[in-house]
């Protein structure tokens, strides 16, 4: 599941509004995104810098942890993670009590 949020006006047209995509995830983890006290990642991606932040404001007042995934055309890239989350969930048989975390080093 992915939301795309539009600034300047609210509606998301194409070369009328600034967009960020995001929020790929299952609707337990946008419910409670936190796992043993960490919050897990929400993916963002854009190329209007007001709208990233406005995701990433977003993500952060519902208890992700905001990463910028680079410009709009990156979001082709978040919804295959969003799919693999379904496919883990269902298919797979994990259910939907869990999330990916990303790690540093």
């Amino acid at each position: 599941m992915t939301a795309i949020l539009a600034g300047a006006g609210g509606k998301a047209r194409a070369g009328s509004a600034a967009e960020a995509a995001g929020f790929g995830t299952g609707i337990n983890n946008m419910e409670n995104p936190v796992y043993a006290g960490a919050r897990i990642p929400m993916f963002y991606c854009g190329d209007d810098a007001g709208a990233k932040k406005t995701a990433a404001q977003l993500a952060s007042d519902i208890g992700f942890e905001p990463i910028d995934a680079g410009p709009l055309a990156n979001a082709r890239m978040l919804e295959p993670l969003a799919m693999l989350w379904g496919w883990l969930a269902f298919p797979g048989g994990m259910g939907r009590e869990f999330a990916f975390q990303l790690l540093k080093r």
